[in-house]
C-alpha cells in the first residue's frame, strides 16, 4: 500500500474564497538560509607565506625582531581567518608557544648549568646519587643562561604562531585539492593528520555546548577531565568519516602512470639539493667552515633543488590523472602573499650577511650576545622584516564571513472583482 500526499498549495488565495475588495497580505518571499562574502586564498599561499616566515624568524635570536614578527603573524590571522570554527585554532597556538617559553625557563631554572656567570639567585640543591653525575637540580641560576634560553624560547614560540596561523587561514582539506598529483596518497595522510589541531578545536567547543546545555557546573580539572574523552571520542569520529567520505566519493581516484628515469633522478637530485641548500641556510657561514665553499651557494642550490622537485613531480604527475572538484585558482593576491614571505626571508639573510649583498649591520644586531651581556638593540632596517610579514593584511582579499539573507519586502495587494 502507496501513500500518496499532496502538497498545499501555495501563494494568493482564490479570488472565491475571499471577498472582492479585500486586501490580503502577498505571498511572502524569503531568501531562505546564508549568504556568503570575500573569497578564500589558496591555502597553499597562507603556508608557503607562514613557513618563509618561519625560517626567516629561525635566524635570529634577538627578542625585539621575534616578538614583532610574532605580533605580525597573530595581526594577520586575526584580520584574515574565517568565521568556521577550525579558525579558532590560533588560541590553542598561543597557549602552545606560551607553554613551550614556560617550560624552557622553568627547565633552565631548575637544572641550570655549572659554567661560571652572573647569579642571580641560588636555589636549595638536590642531592642526586653519583649514577647521575653532571645533572644538577638546583643551584646558582646565572643570567646569562636564563637569557639565552629565554631568546631562544622565544624564537620557538614564534615559529609555532607561524605554523598556527597557517592552520588557522587555511583550510586543510582544501589544501588537499590542491596538491600535485604525484604526492596524492602523501597529501591524504598528511592532511588528515593536520586536521587533529581544528578538529580538536571544534569538538572541544561542541562538547563544551553539550555540557552546558546539560547543566553541568563543574570547573578546573575535573572539568577537564569530563570534556576530555567526549572530545578525543568526536575528534577521531570526524577523522574516520572524513576518510570513508573521501574513500566513498571516490575522491582524487587515480590511474597509475609508468615510471620514468628521468623523474627519478630529478627527485633524488632535488632532494639532495635541497638537504644542503638548507643545512647551509641554516647554519650559516659556520656551516662550510673549512669547506672552502661560499656561503651564497646555499641560496643557490636551493633553488635549484626547488626547481628540481617541481620539474620532476610535475612530470611524475603527468601519468596519474586524479579528480578535482571546483580547484582554488592562483591569482595575484596569493602570489603577493607568498613574495612577501620570501622578501622577509630574503631581508633576514641580507641583514645578517648570508648573501653577496653587503650587510649594513653587524652580527650582534640579528643574534645578541649573552657573554658578556649586551642589551638587545633593534635598527629601523630590522623593521623591515615584520612589515614584509604584515604584508598579507593589504594583499590578501578579506576572509569571507556568512551573513543572514535578508527576507524580500512584502506589498500587499488588492484582489478585484473579475469583469
Amino acid at each position: 500500500m502507496t501513500a500518496t500526499y499532496r502538497a498545499r498549495p501555495s501563494g494568493p488565495p482564490h479570488p472565491a474564497a475571499v471577498p472582492t475588495g479585500a486586501v490580503v497580505p502577498a505571498p511572502r518571499v524569503a531568501r531562505e538560509g546564508t549568504r556568503t562574502t570575500g573569497r578564500r586564498l589558496h591555502p597553499w599561499a597562507w603556508w608557503a607565506w607562514a613557513l618563509l616566515v618561519a625560517a626567516a624568524v629561525s635566524m635570529t635570536t634577538n627578542p625585539l625582531l621575534v616578538l614583532l614578527v610574532a605580533a605580525a603573524v597573530v595581526s594577520v590571522a586575526l584580520l584574515k581567518r574565517t568565521d568556521d570554527l577550525w579558525a579558532r585554532s590560533l588560541r590553542v597556538y598561543l597557549l602552545l608557544a606560551a607553554m613551550v617559553v614556560l617550560v624552557r625557563v622553568v627547565l633552565q631554572v631548575l637544572l641550570g648549568s655549572d659554567r661560571p656567570g652572573t647569579v642571580l639567585f641560588t636555589l636549595p640543591e638536590l642531592p642526586l646519587p653519583d649514577w647521575a653525575a653532571g645533572i644538577r637540580v638546583g643551584g646558582p641560576v646565572r643570567a646569562e643562561f636564563l637569557l639565552a634560553t629565554v631568546y631562544d624560547a622565544l624564537r620557538l614560540g614564534a615559529m609555532l604562531l607561524c605554523v598556527g596561523a597557517a592552520n588557522a587561514l587555511a583550510n586543510p582539506r582544501r589544501a588537499l585539492r590542491s596538491v600535485p598529483s604525484a604526492l596524492h596518497e602523501v597529501s591524504v595522510a598528511v592532511v588528515i593528520a593536520l586536521t587533529v589541531a581544528p578538529q580538536l578545536v571544534v569538538s572541544g567547543v561542541r562538547a563544551h555546548h553539550a555540557r552546558r546545555l546539560r547543566g553541568g557546573r563543574t570547573r578546573g580539572l575535573r572539568m577537564v577531565r569530563t570534556l576530555l574523552v567526549p572530545v578525543l571520542e568526536d575528534a577521531v569520529e570526524q577523522s574516520m568519516a572524513l576518510a570513508a567520505g573521501m574513500e566513498a566519493r571516490g575522491f582524487g581516484r587515480t590511474r597509475p602512470g609508468t615510471p620514468r628515469r628521468l623523474v627519478g633522478t630529478l627527485l633524488l637530485g632535488s632532494v639532495v639539493a635541497l638537504t644542503y641548500g638548507t643545512f647551509v641556510l641554516l647554519g650559516g657561514a659556520g656551516a662550510l667552515h673549512g669547506t672552502g665553499l661560499p656561503v651564497w651557494t646555499g641560496p643557490v642550490v636551493l633553488a635549484a633543488g626547488v626547481a628540481a622537485a617541481a620539474a620532476g613531480l610535475w612530470l611524475s604527475g603527468r601519468g596519474a590523472a586524479t579528480t578535482r572538484y571546483r580547484p582554488d585558482p592562483w591569482r595575484t593576491p596569493e602570489t603577493l602573499v607568498a613574495l612577501a614571505g620570501l622578501a622577509a626571508l630574503l631581508a633576514v639573510l641580507w641583514l645578517g650577511g648570508e648573501l653577496p649583498v653587503p650587510s649594513p649591520l653587524r652580527p650582534a644586531w640579528l643574534n645578541p650576545p649573552v657573554e658578556p651581556l649586551a642589551t638587545p638593540q633593534l635598527h629601523p632596517l630590522m623593521l623591515v622584516v615584520p612589515a614584509l610579514a604584515a604584508v598579507p593584511v593589504v594583499a590578501a582579499p578579506g576572509p569571507t564571513r556568512t551573513h543572514a539573507a535578508r527576507p524580500h519586502p512584502t506589498r500587499p495587494h488588492r484582489i478585484e472583482e473579475p469583469a
